[in-house]
């Protein structure tokens, strides 16, 4: 493996976790300010490793493996950290949708990938938009400025969540007749 910019900048996303959770229970009132930063920095490396290993040539396996890690260690743990600071089931229910969407479609994809038929679950439009809305739902979450920003929070997550659903079905209606053929590949 050689280490390079896409690869270094997913690696930097990784080490970024720790970092942002410890900002994240900080007692000072810059804290969620700060986390809600941390976690922007570290989300858009997310759009510019993928971006700069397409433009500059640097793709590699490593970096497809390291990539998708990063970015679902990430999201979980931002998850958990707001389920956790919000106590509430209104954030609980979506964290656990989401984070079960991640496990179903990333097993989805390594099962596909075995029998021969990964590209039929590559990434989505739809998906894309989902990392997005959740994205920047989790920023607000995060952040919590203010009770304004906490409820466009909680709306951006809803939208977050049904996108969830909308592209889990899309991935599993692609994979259905695989799924519930019962010949052995």
């Amino acid at each position: 493996m050689r280490l390079n910019i896409p690869n270094i900048l997913s690696l930097l996303r990784l080490f970024l976790i720790p970092v942002f959770i410890v900002v994240f229970y900080l007692p000072y009132s810059w804290s969620p300010f700060a986390a809600a930063m941390i976690f922007f920095v570290a989300g858009f490396t997310d759009w510019l490793d993928g971006m700069l290993a397409r433009k500059l040539g640097q793709t590699s396996r490593f970096g497809a493996f390291i990539d998708p890690v990063a970015d679902k260690v990430l999201v979980a743990t931002a998850l958990i950290l707001i389920t956790e600071y919000y106590h509430s089931i209104w954030i609980t229910i979506p964290a656990v949708t989401m984070i079960g969407r991640e496990i179903i479609i990333s097993a989805l994809r390594e099962w596909m990938a075995e029998i021969g038929k990964r590209a039929s679950v590559a990434v989505s439009w739809i998906g894309k938009v989902k990392t997005v809305s959740q994205m920047f739902a989790l920023w607000i979450l995060i952040w919590r400025y203010d009770q304004w920003m906490v409820w466009l929070g909680f709306i951006a997550l809803y939208v977050a969540t049904i996108l969830t659903y909308w592209s889990m079905a899309q991935y599993l209606a692609a994979a259905k007749n695989d799924l519930l053929n019962e010949e052995h590949h």
